[in-house]
């Protein structure tokens, strides 16, 4: 494990799948790690597994549609050390549906979850940063749905698109500030939320018939991703996109 003494990584969605994963990947490197889901009760499994070589991990109830919550997290955080890097994972899985048909109850909640949520927690975690003066790292969780169009998933690709906008935009406003700010696009990846599309043969072969090294992503894979950009040796890399996709987005 290497000495991240005293550097705080927030890790939102945290209880499963690529949250899970990168939590304990941060928290093999040293960090300590505070990780958030909206019931704090489904961070147990991941809490005692990072707690059996690193007992700096600490959880909280977050809904990042609550702007109070969001501010909450974030100053308790600030409570363990000093803030290096936030993860926004936190999201709802793609609303398979035609754009005729998706509701404004449905439009809202989506939005409302991945895009916004990702915003706000993006804009509290990078006020602290710049009032530490020291630096910083946000990551965002983004999909292979914001760069390329699929049919029946119009309000998560765009929700997508606009989390990887918004780094970029992140990027440059805060590059004075030394804070970079990246996103990681997985393609089709094997988490507890895709298991019911991945159990469905013809959907699944329809899935890898599209990813040219035939396999889907793993929420290791999206780990080892962060480990990187989040690493002081990634320095100048800021305002990108990493995309885990197999090929997807390579025709």
């Amino acid at each position: 494990m290497n000495s991240m003494p005293n550097q705080v990584a927030i890790v939102t969605g945290a209880s499963y799948g690529i949250g899970k994963a990168t939590a304990i990947a941060l928290a093999q490197e040293g960090y300590s790690v505070f990780i958030t889901d909206i019931d704090k009760k489904a961070l147990i499994d991941t809490k005692t597994t990072i707690e059996t070589f690193n007992k700096n991990v600490f959880i909280a109830d977050l809904d990042i549609r609550n702007h109070q919550q969001i501010n909450q997290v974030i100053d308790d955080a600030c409570e363990i050390g000093k803030l290096y890097l936030l993860v926004n994972n936190a999201g709802l899985p793609s609303l398979r549906k035609p754009t005729v048909d998706i509701s404004v109850e449905e439009w809202e909640s989506l939005m409302n979850v991945n895009l916004s949520g990702t915003f706000f927690m993006s804009q509290s975690f990078g006020k602290k940063l710049i009032q530490q003066g020291e630096g910083g790292c946000i990551i965002n969780i983004g999909s292979t749905h914001g760069h390329v169009g699929f049919k029946g998933a119009s309000a998560y690709g765009i929700a997508k698109a606009g989390v990887i906008h918004l780094s970029k935009v992140l990027a440059i406003e805060w590059a004075e500030h030394n804070i970079r700010v990246n996103t990681i696009s997985p393609g089709s990846t094997m988490t507890e939320s895709r298991a019911e599309s991945f159990s469905d043969p013809i959907r699944k072969e329809e899935l890898l018939s599209r990813i040219p090294l035939g396999r889907f992503c793993t929420p290791d894979e999206v780990a080892n991703a962060v480990l990187y950009l989040a690493d002081p040796k990634s320095s100048y890399v800021t305002g990108q996109t990493i995309l885990l996709d197999g090929g997807l987005t390579s025709a």
